[in-house]
């Protein structure tokens, strides 16, 4: 799974750099997070550890997917929060740092 995650941190999408630019370097409330991360048998686009949250983003081969249903369920299974948000949200920043704002704030009181 490392080689994949490696693989996916040099080809990342434009909406996944956004993003990164935002999170890196403990930019965001201070909270760590990772890219392109292995999470068991899965690759997660972002994680942080310490709020247990996984923030994925998705592009439109994601509607509806069965098979991000069961990822997400086994995600959950390990104790952690799913936040999907999709690549056109990201055209307003502020909102989908306040969404990440409040997952993690969410995650780290439970």
């Amino acid at each position: 799974m490392r080689g994949i995650a490696r693989k996916l941190r040099r080809n990342s999408t434009e909406a996944e750099k956004l993003l990164w630019e935002l999170l890196r370097n403990r930019r965001f409330a201070a909270f760590k997070f990772r890219r392109q991360v292995p999470v068991g048998p899965f690759v997660a686009d972002f994680a942080c550890f310490d709020a247990m949250l996984i923030i994925e983003l998705d592009g439109s081969q994601h509607f509806e997917s069965q098979r991000d249903a069961a990822r997400d369920s086994e995600l959950r299974r390990r104790g952690f929060h799913i936040l999907r948000i999709w690549n056109n949200d990201l055209a307003a920043p502020d909102s989908v740092l306040d969404a990440i704002w409040h997952a993690l704030h969410r995650s780290t009181l439970q």
